[in-house]
């Protein structure tokens, strides 16, 4: 069966990326807006008797979910005998309980809005909580895409002596990850939050950073608040200015000035969502998920 890559807006350079890798033609998707804020999909290429990959950058979900749901559609439609979803960075997957009353569980709603439309899914480190796995919630085949590999090969080459540190205990299976694979040493913080934007971070006691340079590490940089704080009490600790990466940037112009003003040398990210922070690129390992599907 031939693939055919479609990228909805703002994905055409990771669709390319993974066209020649993957060596099968990509499209970009017209997305029109009506005055009334309606709006409507069009494909520019035939997919009848066809393989459509769709591949999307779902930060701002709201804006950009409706989109992928009428491509998905229309594709199938047109006669595409599968759709799959390429999205390195999946929503929704923070609200994994009821912690008041009344409320939605939005992982388990987004879940099932992707799993009536596309026949699997290909993503980036899913925020992974209270689920053990996208299985729990997600009764497509779906396929997680580690970025520790990279965020590794990338600390090898321009951080050899890194100490790895994460500012919470969820944080934990992704920093211990990438330290393994660096044989560095790591250390994770405890989190206790009072709000969206209020946040406190303790160090273990006895963590030593010695001539190592900190690196903070974190899957989401949304607000930049926890990864605020955590940079404050390295600081006091006399650790220095660390560095900071997160596998998916989701930080605004005011989160980024707050990580600027705690202190952080650096900001980096993985190219899961088009962010200014982007120096990590995950292509080959993506693709490399996507082949699974392509193959089996």
């Amino acid at each position: 069966m031939n693939t055919t890559l479609l990228a909805l807006p703002g994905a055409e350079n990771l669709a390319q990326s993974l066209a020649a890798l993957l060596r099968c033609p990509a499209s970009p998707l017209d997305v029109h807006r009506f005055p009334d804020g309606e709006g409507l999909v069009r494909l520019r290429t035939e997919v009848a008797g066809q393989r459509v990959l769709l591949v999307a950058h779902l930060d701002h979900p709201d804006d950009k979910t409706l989109p992928l749901l009428f491509a998905a559609d229309a594709a199938r439609d047109l006669g595409a005998l599968e759709v799959g979803l390429v999205a390195p960075y999946l929503p929704y997957m923070r609200q994994d309980d009821r912690f008041r009353p009344g409320e939605a569980i939005t992982s388990r709603t987004y879940a099932r809005m992707l799993a009536g439309a596309v026949d699997f899914l290909v993503t980036v480190d899913p925020h992974l909580h209270r689920f053990a796995s996208l299985d729990e919630i997600y009764p497509i085949p779906t396929r997680v895409v580690a970025a520790a590999s990279a965020i590794a090969e990338w600390l090898a080459r321009e951080v050899p002596r890194a100490f790895l540190v994460g500012p919470d205990s969820e944080s934990e299976q992704w920093v211990g990850a990438v330290a393994r694979l660096l044989g560095a040493p790591h250390v994770v913080m405890s989190k206790v939050r009072h709000g969206d934007r209020d946040v406190q971070v303790r160090m273990p006691p006895g963590a030593s950073c010695a001539d190592r340079v900190p690196v903070l590490l974190d899957d989401i940089a949304s607000s930049g608040h926890t990864l605020a704080s955590a940079a404050g009490v390295l600081r006091e600790a006399g650790w220095g200015r660390p560095l900071c990466i997160a596998v998916h940037a989701l930080l605004d112009a005011s989160g980024m000035d707050l990580l600027q003003r705690a202190g952080i040398a650096r900001v980096l990210s993985c190219d899961t969502v088009p962010h200014p922070t982007n120096a990590i690129a995950l292509g080959p390992w993506l693709a490399e998920g996507v082949r699974g599907f392509l193959e089996g």
